[in-house]
């Protein structure tokens, strides 16, 4: 019955789920500012970095969490680098990490250059980890957040289906568990650093992270409010057009699809 009711909980969608602009975001941040805004994006969309800047510049936040960074590289993020753009990329070694063009995600350093800035990526190594042993053994608060449970037997199966899909239908089936438990386990380090910094800075805290990582329904959003129900939290998705339907976060902004090369070219 606990397992069940776990499942229940973060299934559940958010009664005041809504499509919005982006400037009703900012509207709504300035009039309401949560503790933790998750902001969710598509990695190499521009616009999505735009509307995270002018949020983190609404919510004024004492933290901000990247998902791209590790604690060594966020350390690295002085003040005196957060004035120059193209050294805090250098110096971040942000290209050499693989994400997209660093000019397109330093407006949101920018929008807060007061704050804090938090590394939630976890070591390769720790991540592969959990696609073979439990995530209890590899992450020690898994039960704060609720790690320590399986997923039901049909939405354990959806999201391995969904994860083949996502990586054009070219990965082994019997890596596909261990892909979804990674994932799992990446959604608990950016829900425990975001929280650590919301202890250690006061708040309010951005995490900046893919919309993925932003649904309520089983990522980040639905393990903080596990683990901390009083926290207030506002989980914005970015998504690419077509979207049609009610999407799994609180509210969520459908732009155009950014320009880029067909990804299954990578499997072929």
């Amino acid at each position: 019955m606990k397992t069940l009711a776990l499942c229940l909980a973060l299934l559940a969608a958010p009664a005041a789920a809504e499509e919005i602009s982006a400037d009703a975001l900012v509207a709504r941040i300035s009039a309401d500012p949560p503790q933790v805004a998750v902001l969710g994006e598509v990695h190499d969309n521009a616009l999505h970095h735009r509307t995270q800047a002018a949020a983190v510049a609404a919510l004024k936040p004492a933290a901000l969490v990247f998902e791209m960074l590790s604690p060594e590289q966020a350390a690295k993020a002085t003040s005196e680098l957060r004035a120059d753009p193209v050294a805090l990329g250098k110096a971040l070694g942000w290209e050499e990490a693989g994400w997209p063009d660093f000019a397109i995600y330093a407006p949101i350093f920018a929008a807060a250059p007061a704050a804090k800035i938090y590394g939630a990526a976890l070591p390769r190594d720790e991540v592969r980890r959990a696609m073979k042993e439990p995530l209890a053994t590899i992450f020690p608060q898994a039960a704060r957040f609720g790690l320590d449970q399986p997923y039901p037997a049909a939405l354990q199966a959806d999201l391995e289906a969904e994860t083949q899909a996502d990586h054009c239908n070219a990965l082994p089936a019997e890596i596909l568990p261990g892909m979804v438990a990674a994932q799992r386990l990446r959604d608990g380090a950016f829900a425990e650093t975001t929280l650590r910094a919301l202890a250690e800075t006061g708040g309010p805290v951005a995490l900046i992270t893919g919309s993925g990582h932003a649904r309520t329904d089983r990522a980040v959003p639905a393990l903080i409010r596990k683990a901390e129900p009083g926290v207030t939290l506002l989980a914005l998705g970015q998504v690419e057009a077509p979207a049609e339907g009610v999407q799994p976060f609180d509210v969520w902004i459908v732009t155009p699809p950014a320009e880029r090369e067909d990804p299954c070219k990578a499997f072929q």
